[in-house]
């Protein structure tokens, strides 16, 4: 390692300790995907002068940073952690109105801030930000890379993470590698898969399923030279082909470059994909795992303090295959977001509890992100083994879902807009913004409530909770996307609202729909933050005996929280048959006041309870 090394004797130091302690990991990992290819350790050298390389690029400030987060590795288990999400353009114009919020943020309480893809793309094939053109340039419109440096620094100094997308399955035709592609350069094709006709796009396509099919049949579009390139989704991004590791190499370098910028935490988008086989489905395959296991030992290396959180909006049993210290040590947590919808939908808890107490629970050193809604469509991602345990037929439920929030069924609060409809077969995802969904558009009674309490639940079940900004004070459906050429056929950009400025004057209104949902929020936020059982992600099942009421616990140093939640629009009562585990007095954190459970407790229509009390010592 000192043969690559020209910078200070101290600084070679920590990369020599770091470097001894994950590199062999790294080799090994590298070797399994790439060891049967000649070129193979001669990239894995060029692989480890660029972690050097790196590493001696790092701003000093930012390895004060890598050294405070490894002396606190589990900072992100905190009960202080709460997100942020949002759309640069839509929420602050710009990154210098990003920045001019800051101090909003801190009165929220963020520590942790997601900002939508800003990476330079094309103006009119983005898909959002998603086909990125360049991860080293920021979208003009959003400001430059200068900028960006600037308000992770800014964010770093008010302790809040800053968080962006790493597109890493694809990138768009108009990236520079794409763009040589397309001009012949043999060597960039390999960053590709290209292929002279049609016969090995065949052959893939015998297993492969169609993510977008209005987009383009199969998983390959044409060139106009007549070559065929993999785009599982639209058909201006490119997948990249990882099994060339000079291209493990060229995205470990944008990581590193992202890290140097001062960014905390690279969303990992459509992990499930990356890797390509033959014969298969070429989905959340072994190889895909291997493939982010070594990114990430590259990351431990070179830019310690860089998490990874994934997006596999897959099979559960799927979803928790990518979260690992040694892989995402985050992740979304899309089965507890949708079921909350499926609970305030049925005034069921059954699947939502079941899911809770199989589910819930991660290795050390992981956390879940867990949200209410996020920047896209909700779809019904339950197992439907599961399902069926509970006598659901999961199809059958996913099309009642379906009615029940685009206000097909008689007697909904939810005002949602189908995404991907298809009305023959009633098969759909829903958008909408939380308010919208809950019913305040329609001014439905119980609307507040129902915001308040799904947000109860992801603030209450552990890891970090992530609000999608303007959803704190209660912002609507925009349905003017409709009206926008480049949105009007993706109806997720009607919860994609711009900043609701009315909204935010009203947040400090009590009398106003705004300021009775942010009080309640911030109450929540306040005593999550005082209240250290409720951080962590640890969690235990409790049964309630009650359909229509969750119920869990969360286990402290002598005491436990056991959270309590109505999800119907009627009184319930936990029996004190049921309670009768616990001491019969209990302390309701959220309104500050001692309750008896001796007769057992009776909730309101939307009510929930955080009860910090004991169990009942058998001994006595």
């Amino acid at each position: 390692m000192s043969e690559l090394w020209s910078g200070t004797a101290s600084d070679l130091d920590e990369l020599t300790a770091r470097f001894a302690e994950v590199y062999p990991a790294l080799r090994d990992l590298f070797t399994e995907i790439y060891g049967e290819r000649d070129d193979c350790d001669e990239q894995l050298d060029l692989l480890v002068q660029q972690m050097a390389d790196s590493w001696q690029d790092r701003a000093p400030e930012l390895k004060e940073h890598d050294a405070r987060r490894e002396a606190n590795p589990d900072w992100f288990q905190s009960g202080d952690m709460l997100g942020g999400v949002c759309y640069v353009d839509r929420y602050a114009g710009d990154l210098d109105g990003v920045r001019a919020k800051i101090p909003y943020f801190q009165e929220l309480g963020l520590t942790y801030l997601h900002l939508m893809p800003l990476f330079l793309a094309p103006e009119r094939n983005s898909d959002g930000g998603y086909a990125v053109s360049s991860y080293r340039d920021v979208t003009p419109a959003l400001g430059d890379m200068d900028q960006l440096r600037a308000l992770a620094a800014d964010l770093r100094a008010a302790g809040i993470s800053l968080v962006v997308d790493f597109i890493f399955n694809h990138t768009s035709n108009e990236h520079e590698w794409a763009r040589r592609a397309i001009a012949g350069d043999d060597g960039f094709a390999d960053y590709y898969w290209m292929f002279p006709d049609r016969k090995m796009p065949d052959a893939y396509e015998q297993t492969v399923r169609e993510i977008f099919p209005d987009d383009h049949p199969g998983s390959f579009v044409q060139l106009e030279d007549g070559r065929w390139v993999w785009a599982t989704f639209h058909s201006f991004q490119w997948d990249l082909n990882y099994s060339n590791p000079a291209v493990f190499r060229a995205m470990a370098g944008e990581m590193l470059f992202l890290a140097n910028v001062g960014i905390d935490i690279l969303r990992m988008d459509a992990v499930a994909f990356i890797w390509k086989q033959l014969g298969t489905v070429c989905e959340s395959l072994p190889q895909a795992h291997t493939l982010i296991k070594a990114f990430n030992a590259v990351c431990r290396i070179a830019a310690p303090s860089l998490l990874f959180k994934s997006e596999a909006i897959v099979h559960p049993d799927e979803v928790v295959q990518y979260i690992d210290p040694a892989e995402c040590q985050l992740s979304y947590n899309p089965l507890q977001m949708a079921l909350i919808w499926e609970s305030l939908a049925t005034r069921s808890v059954g699947l939502l509890s079941q899911a809770l107490d199989r589910r819930h629970n991660l290795p050390a050193g992981t956390a879940w992100i867990n949200y209410v809604r996020s920047h896209d469509d909700i779809g019904w991602t339950f197992s439907d083994e599961d399902a069926a345990e509970l006598g659901i037929n999961g199809t059958e439920h996913r099309r009642f879902l379906n009615a029940f929030y685009v206000n097909r069924f008689e007697g909904s609060f939810a005002r949602g807009v189908p995404f991907q409809d298809n009305p023959r077969t009633g098969d759909c995802r829903i958008s909408g913004t939380t308010a919208s969904l809950v019913g305040l558009e329609q001014h439905a009674a119980g609307a507040i409530s129902r915001i308040h309490l799904a947000h109860s639940v992801v603030l209450s079940t552990g890891g970090i909770p992530l609000i999608y900004l303007g959803d704190e004070v209660g912002q609507l459906n925009d349905y003017s996307y409709t009206d926008d050429p480049d949105h009007a056929a993706d109806s997720r950009w009607v919860n994609r609202p711009p900043y609701p400025v009315d909204r935010y004057v009203e947040r400090d209104d009590p009398r106003t729909d705004s300021g009775m949902i942010y009080a309640g929020l911030r109450r929540l936020i306040d005593v999550r933050r005082e209240t250290p059982e409720l951080a962590g992600g640890h969690l235990i099942g409790f049964e309630t005996n009650n359909p229509h009421v969750l119920g869990y616990q969360r286990p402290g140093d002598g005491t436990t929280v056991v959270v309590l939640a109505n999800f119907a629009d009627t009184d319930e009562l936990v029996s004190a048959a049921t309670l009768s585990g616990f001491v019969p007095s209990a302390h309701e954190l959220t309104r500050g006041e001692d309750v008896s459970l001796a007769g057992g407790l009776r909730l309101r229509p939307h009510e929930f309870a955080w009860l910090r009390t004991a169990e009942v010592d058998p001994a006595n």
